[in-house]
């Protein structure tokens, strides 16, 4: 493997053998060079005869052929790259916590009110085909919309967000699991790709676990990305009493690490912003295979054109 790519035809790779020897002669014949020493007595004639080359200029030249043969001795080989290709089809779970702890102002103008916000954006981003779903947790999981592309109907079910009592996070892993199963199966009756957003300040108090939950959704190869909403320093005022509500990152951190997915902790709505977007590209886009082949030979070219130049200037005569 070389620059992380895998070849189609690798035994053309052993011209890159002659890169050094390449590099070897023309190191013997400097040094050839001057062992043999100047043969003429008048130096100022053969000066005017034959004007000093630069050095530089020289290596110069030597160095880009040579990274002309290797970009075009990789070209040849027929180098396989990766890049990253919309999906067709896949399935979104939003699971949103409503509990009361999402009521802390430390992210204006609360916790809930910016994840839907950011929900709303983050599914404006989302390709039209791919179905999305909405799952509230609290004290129990609610399924809000089963998997639909219909936008209309998700926007409404998150503008309905609502606090509730408690956190189950477990529970409502395991009810977006089943929506994910619900979702419409391909014309080959393969389940689409599917995700989980998760948006929580953690705290899970209630109901199975939240671990293995994600354990059971990691054997189905759905990641769950977590967005901890929330500052070390949110609190919420409840029978007028002040409890701290700082998000804990360390659970949800090990739920997407079991997963696959990956941990975003936001702390104002600008950054959630953004964490959406990086989501939306990591859900909306697959890695692809593909013969990179002209990309290379194209860096062959463009080196071979600098070292043709490189090489003019040695034969011309400056003034």
């Amino acid at each position: 493997m070389i620059f992380g790519l895998e070849f189609m035809d690798p035994w053309r790779l052993l011209i890159l053998l002659l890169i050094p020897l390449v590099i070897a002669a023309y190191i013997w014949a400097l040094k050839r060079k001057k062992k043999t020493g100047m043969r003429y007595t008048n130096t100022t004639l053969v000066a005017q005869v034959m004007p000093k080359q630069s050095q530089w200029r020289r290596h110069l030249a030597l160095a880009l052929s040579l990274l002309s043969l290797g970009a075009l001795s990789i070209a040849w080989a027929r180098p396989i790259g990766t890049e990253m290709a919309p999906r067709e089809r896949a399935t979104i779970v939003l699971l949103i916590d409503v509990s009361r702890s999402m009521s802390a102002t430390d992210i204006a103008p609360t916790r809930l009110d910016a994840a839907k916000a950011a929900a709303l954006s983050f599914l404006d981003e989302l390709p039209k085909q791919y179905n999305v779903s909405v799952v509230s947790l609290a004290l129990s999981a609610d399924g809000l919309v089963p998997p639909t592309t219909d936008r209309t109907m998700v926007t409404t079910a998150i503008n309905s967000l609502d606090y509730e009592d408690s956190t189950a996070i477990g529970e409502g892993i395991r009810l977006a699991m089943d929506e994910l199963g619900r979702a419409p199966k391909g014309d080959d009756e393969s389940n689409a790709p599917g995700a989980i957003v998760l948006m929580s300040d953690g705290g899970d108090n209630w109901g199975y676990s939240p671990k293995l939950a994600a354990q059971e959704c990691a054997t189905k190869h759905w990641p769950i990305y977590s967005v901890a909403y929330g500052t070390d320093t949110g609190y919420v005022d409840f029978e007028g009493q002040r409890n701290p509500v700082p998000p804990d990152t360390a659970l949800l951190g090990e739920i997407s690490s079991i997963t696959g997915g990956k941990l975003y902790t936001a702390q104002d709505a600008d950054q959630i912003n953004r964490i959406y977007e990086s989501i939306s590209s990591q859900v909306g886009q697959v890695p692809v295979e593909k013969e990179v082949t002209a990309q290379w030979a194209g860096y062959g070219l463009a080196f071979a054109v600098v070292a043709a130049l490189a090489a003019v200037s040695l034969a011309a005569r400056w003034p």
